[in-house]
């Protein structure tokens, strides 16, 4: 892997909040795939091979009057990545019940204890969407219930669902590092019920869960809804995020469409996840 050469580009916003959060929401639909939130913006990453040119052409917060947002851009070495994760990145806890940490961080005293090598892959824990990913995880009953983890990224998500009491499951991305990187941290945290299947949607064909965890952008989510529904059981969950507020009312519109019944939101600095049942 250490040949995979990635762009990163410093972004420096005015004011910080909401654009950082607008600028994250619109650079994944534009294809950017894991991000660092800084103190005067956000740094964020994607492979050289699928870069372009005209790559922010269509990221609106650039060109609104009501932000000033500076940027610049270099190529960086996939093997420096490690290094910058071990710099930046701190354990986090969520709702003094989960805490998601690193190898080298001190054992903590939480019900559930995730240890990841995130790398490259996005979903630690920091990012909203996967923080209101695993609150939803807490509060339900995953006991002996069949999981997707559609994004996996990390696989936490995944993790956690095991630790939850969950079987089987099954974590899918289709990017090959966020693969590699799920199958070790699933390896790292010795679970047995989780099986990480490298594709996107087509992949789930025949297959069928009590519960799918979606947390990808919402174009895809769009995209895959129909192949999402096929493939959850009656009275089955799904949980969505990786989307901003000003996004819920066309998710909503096409859960609706395949007779989904909204259930509950979540909300954190913008972000949104949502739960509906089928």
């Amino acid at each position: 892997m250490s040949n995979i050469i990635y762009i990163g580009y410093e972004f420096k916003v005015t004011p910080l909040q909401p654009g950082v959060e607008i600028l994250i929401a619109e650079l994944g639909y534009a294809g950017f795939e894991s991000f660092v939130e800084t103190e005067e913006g956000v740094t964020a990453y994607i492979q050289k091979d699928e870069w372009n040119a005209s790559i922010l052409d269509d990221v609106q917060i650039l060109n609104s009057e009501e932000f000033k947002i500076a940027y610049e851009f270099n190529e960086i070495e996939q093997t420096n990545w490690n290094e910058e994760w071990e710099k930046n990145f701190n354990p986090i806890i969520v709702d003094d019940v989960c805490t998601v940490r690193a190898p080298f961080h001190e054992k903590p005293n939480t019900q559930y204890d995730i240890i990841i090598e995130p790398k490259m892959s996005f979903g630690t824990g920091h990012h909203e969407t996967t923080h209101m990913m695993i609150q939803y995880i807490l509060k339900n009953d995953f006991t002996n219930k069949s999981v997707l983890d559609m994004g996996c990224g990390t696989g936490v998500l995944a993790i956690l669902a095991e630790m939850k009491g969950a079987k089987p499951v099954d974590a899918v991305d289709y990017d090959n590092w966020c693969y590699l990187n799920s199958i070790e941290n699933v390896e790292r945290n010795n679970c047995k019920n989780i099986t990480v299947i490298e594709g996107d949607a087509s992949v789930l064909s025949g297959r069928k869960y009590d519960i799918i965890i979606a947390n990808i952008n919402r174009n895809i989510l769009l995209n895959d809804m129909e192949t999402y529904v096929s493939c959850l059981n009656q009275n089955g969950l799904l949980f969505l995020s990786g989307f901003y507020n000003d996004d819920i009312p066309v998710i909503q519109e096409t859960c609706e469409k395949y007779l989904l019944k909204f259930e509950e939101k979540l909300e954190r600095n913008h972000w949104v996840a949502l739960k509906f049942l089928n």
